[in-house]
């Protein structure tokens, strides 16, 4: 029997729906495993929760903002993207609409990316692929 995958959410915040230019990303302080290294933000769908609703409350609890969604950016599997063996994350564009973001919670360090910048930090390996994706989404200045 197949082990059931859990559904993460994440949000790739960028300055613009339409022509977007810059990714925000963010750096891991915890876990200790995973910190240094820089994801998307958002995290785990909680049980009874849509992803859109998970992935609102994560960007208020871990960033401190609302967004408006847009389209998602689709992967591999099944629409998702297998980002270790036990999770599947949906990762759908988004621009900030209302507040500053900020390390609140799991992160310490925010950057803005341009298309040309996103090798400049260490990804999460799971993460790879989408940044992989996305990179051909970001038009250069």
């Amino acid at each position: 029997m197949q082990e059931t995958l859990i559904d993460v959410v994440a949000a790739a915040i960028v300055d613009d729906l339409d022509h977007p230019t810059r990714l925000l990303a963010a750096r891991r302080s915890a876990p200790a495993a995973l910190a240094g290294r820089w994801e998307f933000p958002g995290g785990k769908v909680e049980p009874g929760e849509g992803h859109l609703a998970a992935l609102h409350r994560e960007l208020d609890e871990e960033l401190g903002v609302t967004v408006a969604v847009g389209d998602e950016l689709p992967g591999p599997d099944d629409g998702g993207w297998a980002i270790t063996s036990k999770h599947r994350m949906r990762v759908w564009f988004a621009r900030l609409q209302d507040g500053a973001p900020e390390p609140l919670e799991d992160h310490d360090e925010l950057r803005w990316l341009t298309a040309a910048e996103l090798d400049d930090v260490p990804w999460l390996d799971g993460d790879i692929q989408i940044v992989e994706a996305l990179a051909e989404h970001l038009s250069p200045r």
